[in-house]
């Protein structure tokens, strides 16, 4: 029955969308609708922002005002969505929802978290920027792309040490 689940858009009030989310969820456990309604995402980036010196990294919605849900379309699962607090309607003509292409899904990352790439790869000599270890430079031992975490051996009072610094910390040595 999943094979027929498709990607369906819910417009939402503006800033809820985690609340509309979570009300989703917490209905089909209630219910026990997993068989209909699969998924409910709020599509996030991971972004860099920049205040000042300071670089961190933040996530930000990439559709304001709208949850997708992967569902099963029948009378009790819209019902469910559409009735939910917080929402406004489904996106398509009048009250028909449309369901998203698989272009559209892939488009928009939907199925996968979007995250900041990392630009760098173990062995680079790389240079910290800011934070505690400002001014040393070293290798980069091993990264961690799900959290932007570099590992980096850096020298200090004369032997190796393995410094834990977010990749936005860093720059090419080179």
């Amino acid at each position: 029955m999943a094979e027929e689940a498709k990607w369906y858009v819910a417009h939402t009030y503006s800033g809820y969308e985690n609340k509309v989310k979570e009300s989703i969820e917490k209905t089909v456990e209630n219910r026990g609708l997993q068989n209909l309604i699969m998924e409910a995402k709020v599509p996030i980036e991971e972004v860099i922002e920049k205040r000042g010196n300071e670089e961190r990294v933040v996530q930000k919605k990439l559709f304001p005002g709208y949850v997708v849900i992967k569902m099963i379309m029948t009378d009790e699962s819209w019902y469910v969505v559409r009735n939910t607090r917080g929402v406004t309607g489904f996106v398509g003509p009048g009250s028909k929802p449309v369901p998203l292409s698989d272009a559209e899904v892939k488009m928009m990352g939907v199925d996968e978290a979007r995250r900041a790439e990392i630009p760098y790869k173990v062995g680079d000599l790389v240079e910290i920027m800011s934070g505690p270890m400002e001014g040393f430079s070293g290798n980069i031992d091993r990264l961690d792309e799900e959290t932007g975490t570099l590992w980096v051996n850096v020298s200090m009072f004369g032997r190796e040490t393995s410094v834990e610094i977010n990749y936005t910390q860093v720059q090419n040595a080179d």
